[in-house]
């Protein structure tokens, strides 16, 4: 019997070079744009930061990105794929990746229902006078001391059921009818909304006093090493890279496509959208701070208590707050949205590939689990608590583990440099050279790893925001664990129907046979 092979035509294909980058701005411009740029960059220099910023995206953002983008463009499968296609002992490290991304949109689809229902909530700032009391208590109703929380809060699940039941439906059909479709409908009512909001901001008083905040340059920061590993760990989470997300949707793309161009367009657009992220957000808090009678710096903060505590107090104090809070919120949602598509995305195109499903049953099954596993966990009284150390865990740690040890073994392991360097050569305008390997290679793993080893070293010492050591085993150091060990099983259990994913040649993908050395194995096959 002839062994069936995989063909271009088996894997769905982008449509069009804009779909996709609608699709690759959209999984790198998310909620971490908006609530985490405008702080990291005024908490490290202001203005000055963007030296480091700008160093950091040439150096590393970039180059990372297009290591991403020939992984997954050469290689042509979901990130176990690939990493398998490359040596099959590399397998585990790509579900590694699936395991990271699988957790991170069980908690990320919480926050996004936060911001749908905050977003109905500012028609009538159900917050009322004191928005922290309200977010910690009527709203989450939180619950610290417990480990896991059976008491149910049913606003959260209705709305972490709808934006599950909104994400499964656009996956489970093919990725130009649900990703593209989404993505090219979603990404530009986002941007306009924020312009609109940011125009809005412009025009508070106040909002010169905040932009003077955040734009003025602290020159003297430029001389410690911690503002230039900020910069760089803010480039890495921002764009996306290490996550797999890139990987997956690379493999997606026609293959004659300029990786480099369309490289260079993600990357510039995710930090215009944050520059613009920056300006919105500090012209509003300047605007806070004008009505309070307190400096900038009192109010400028980040993350969730920007998002759903001080600019819910900002809407209750401006004119016509209910559309302002609409536009922030509804933005919020929208980059939610985007984001988690691409997130689940890498989970479902694996399981696809390892269990030989169709794209609608990936989606579906592994949709529904997440689902179950997300709800379970964050619609409880101490789904807070719960989001805060599992994000501190699996995106400040599990995401750079894993984007070190792919650029060790690909890079240095099994030495697929060169072989990489050639393919977006083929297939791109700008050309790669040795700086490129150098910086993606030698520079970036050596920042990784002093940025993750701080990271592991302050939380095994200092412990995390005093959370009990339960806490902290079970959803951070136990999700790490768990991940490892689900990589491990997966990556031993054989491929069904593994025949189709023979005879798949590297001629077909961008690069000449003739760039392998003579007699090594088609790296495209799987054993």
């Amino acid at each position: 019997m002839t062994a069936k092979t995989e063909t271009r035509s088996d894997r769905d294909t982008f449509n069009t070079r804009f779909v996709f980058l609608m699709a690759a701005i959209g999984s790198a411009v998310g909620l971490g744009n908006i609530w985490r740029f405008p702080y990291v960059a005024y908490e490290n220099g202001g203005g000055a930061f963007l030296v480091p910023y700008l160093v950091a995206l040439l150096t590393a953002g970039i180059p990372i990105l297009w290591f991403d983008l020939s992984v997954g463009h050469r290689y042509r499968g979901s990130v176990p794929l690939a990493f398998r296609r490359i040596t099959p002992s590399a397998e585990a490290l790509g579900w590694f990746k699936v395991g990271v991304n699988f957790f991170i949109a069980i908690y990320y689809a919480a926050i996004i229902a936060w911001a749908l229902l905050y977003t109905i909530k500012s028609f009538n700032q159900a917050w009322g006078d004191d928005p922290a009391a309200y977010f910690m208590g009527d709203f989450l109703n939180v619950d610290a001391e417990k480990v896991i929380s059976a008491s149910v809060v049913w606003p959260i699940l209705i709305a972490m059921i709808f934006v599950w039941a909104l994400c499964i439906l656009f996956l489970a059909t093919d990725i130009n009818k649900g990703i593209g479709k989404l993505t090219t409908f979603f990404l530009p009512i986002l941007t306009v909304m924020f312009l609109v909001l940011v125009v809005r901001a412009l025009f508070l008083d106040g909002a010169i006093d905040g932009l003077d905040a955040f734009f003025r340059p602290n020159w003297s920061v430029l001389s410690d090493p911690s503002v230039w590993i900020a910069a760089y760990g803010q480039i890495f989470f921002s764009l996306s890279v290490g996550f797999g997300i890139m990987i997956t949707y690379s493999s997606y793309l026609k293959p004659r496509t300029n990786l480099t161009n369309t490289g260079l367009v993600t990357a510039f657009a995710n930090s215009s959208f944050e520059v613009l992220a920056g300006i919105g957000v500090f012209a509003t808090l300047g605007y806070m701070a004008a009505q309070s009678g307190v400096a900038v710096d009192e109010v400028a903060t980040g993350g969730i208590g920007l998002a759903f505590i001080a600019f819910p107090t900002i809407i209750s104090m401006m004119p016509l707050g209910a559309l302002f809070g609409v536009l922030f919120f509804g933005s919020l949602f929208l980059a939610g949205v985007t984001s988690l598509v691409s997130i689940m995305e890498v989970v479902i195109s694996a399981v696809a590939d390892k269990f030989a499903l169709d794209r609608r049953k990936a989606a579906v099954s592994t949709g529904l689990i997440m689902a179950f596993f997300s709800c379970l966990l964050f619609s409880t009284t101490s789904g807070l608590v719960t989001l805060d150390i599992m994000d501190k865990f699996v995106n400040n740690m599990g995401i750079v583990l894993g984007a070190v040890a792919s650029l060790v073994v690909v890079g240095w392991v099994t030495g697929r440099r060169r072989e990489l360097e050639q393919h977006i050569n083929a297939v791109s305008s700008v050309r790669v050279g040795t700086l490129w390997q150098f910086l993606t290679f030698v520079t970036t793993p050596l920042v990784l790893v002093y940025f993750v080893a701080r990271e592991i070293f302050s939380v095994a010492t200092e412990g995390y925001e005093g959370y009990a050591g339960l806490q902290l085993t079970l959803f951070g150091w136990g999700v790490l664990v768990t991940i490892v060990l689900f990589a491990v099983a997966l990556s031993a259990m054989n491929y069904r129907g593994s025949n189709r994913l023979d005879g798949l040649d590297a001629s077909d993908y961008g690069v000449p046979v003739k760039g392998r050395t003579k007699g090594t194995p088609n790296p495209l096959a799987v054993s």
